[in-house]
């Protein structure tokens, strides 16, 4: 029997996991030129690398869904937890090309479990507790990733050496989840022998997961490129945008526990995916720079629970197995960040970049039609 003290319990150790992966995958960004430098890799065999990560992510996830209904998602947390803390300095100091490609493919791997296993353990909690949380435990991913990237920038930028600031994001890291590892919730369920596909309504889910993935890898990837060639910044402002866009992400999932079950899912979706188009079409058409500021921020706002709301309904829904049904959209949605920025890469290369960000106000539009939100008030 769970009691309200271990839910709350449970719901803090979820929030540690969320900030945990935030933070190492956030303490990579400041190390990639020092892995290019060591390497001595040009852009073409380092975007091979890069890559690796990603593939490593993808690969895991089916996996690790299964695995979390065999055997929980506790040790699945724990364990993924501790290969990404110890990978990370590997990063910093690796220079055999094969060696960084190998090392990430295993970095990559590790987030991609944790990722699953403990929005599968978010979604248990929200389930037995009764009440939103899951916009929550988002938040405290992008509250994660602003300190990672933060703290060793500050740190590299004081001289401290790339190993010694990712030793000390390792460090944070292993003892965070060893403090509430006990306090993790102990999840099984009758899984399949196998991984299987999306199914019934998580079908949808999938897809709305991948969109939303997607349109916030194309901002992250291409906003600032975006207000170059439209002219609205210069090169040393252009990053304004994402600015402004990450911050109403921040707010607006720090806010979605409160606001979630005030307004309803149906509403979220609507509402979220109104202001997306809405923001993107700003971006694209508007030639004064506070209003795109403001289609940025609108971006954000409208996408940041999203997300939440998605794996939330994925955990609670009744077409699938919930562990393989979080994996399932996981897995969409991190082959749209993947994907996404290049397919505007290429769109950008036959039409115009404006065009081609455009057109991911049609995927928006998406949410607008989905039958997910019907009978969720």
């Amino acid at each position: 029997m769970t009691t309200d003290g271990s839910l709350r319990s449970a719901a803090h150790a979820t929030r540690i996991a969320f900030i945990a992966n935030g933070l190492a995958f956030a303490s990579w960004a400041p190390i990639i030129p020092f892995a290019k430098a060591n390497t001595g890799a040009d852009e073409a065999a380092f975007g091979l690398l890069l890559l690796c990560l990603g593939i490593g992510s993808v690969i895991s996830m089916p996996i690790t869904g299964w695995l979390c209904a065999r055997h929980g998602t506790r040790p699945m947390i724990l364990i993924s937890a501790m290969i990404m803390a110890c990978g990370l300095p590997f990063l910093a100091y690796l220079v055999k090309y094969w060696e960084l490609a190998v090392t990430l493919l295993i970095f990559g791997a590790s987030i991609g479990t944790l990722d699953v296993a403990m929005n599968i353990h978010a979604a248990e909690v929200e389930k037995r507790s009764g009440r939103a949380l899951m916009s929550g435990f988002h938040g405290m991913f992008s509250i994660g990733a602003i300190c990672g990237a933060g703290f060793v920038t500050l740190l590299i930028s004081y001289g401290v050496a790339p190993l010694i600031a990712t030793l000390c994001v390792t460090g944070s890291v292993i003892i965070a989840i060893l403090w509430v590892q006990s306090h993790y919730l102990i999840t099984k369920s009758d899984a399949p022998e196998t991984f299987r596909p999306p199914s019934g309504i998580v079908k949808w889910l999938a897809l709305l997961a991948g969109i939303a993935f997607l349109i916030e890898g194309a901002i992250m990837d291409w906003g600032a490129l975006l207000m170059i060639e439209r002219a609205v910044f210069s090169m040393e402002q252009a990053a304004l945008g994402y600015i402004a866009f990450s911050i109403t992400m921040v707010i607006g999932r720090l806010s979605g526990d409160f606001v979630v079950p005030r307004v309803g899912r149906r509403a979220i979706l609507l509402g979220g995916g109104t202001l997306v188009v809405l923001g993107l079409i700003a971006i694209t058409t508007l030639p004064s720079p506070a209003l795109n500021l403001i289609g940025f921020a609108v971006v954000g706002l409208g996408a940041a629970n999203l997300v939440p709301v998605v794996f939330s309904a994925a955990g609670q829904q009744s077409d699938m197995d919930p562990n393989m049904a979080v994996a399932s959209v996981t897995f969409v949605g991190y082959a749209g960040i993947l994907l996404g920025p290049a397919i505007i890469g290429f769109g950008a290369q036959y039409t115009s970049l404006p065009l081609a960000m455009a057109s991911l106000a049609l995927l928006g539009a998406v949410y607008l039609i989905s039958p997910v939100h019907k009978g969720n008030s």
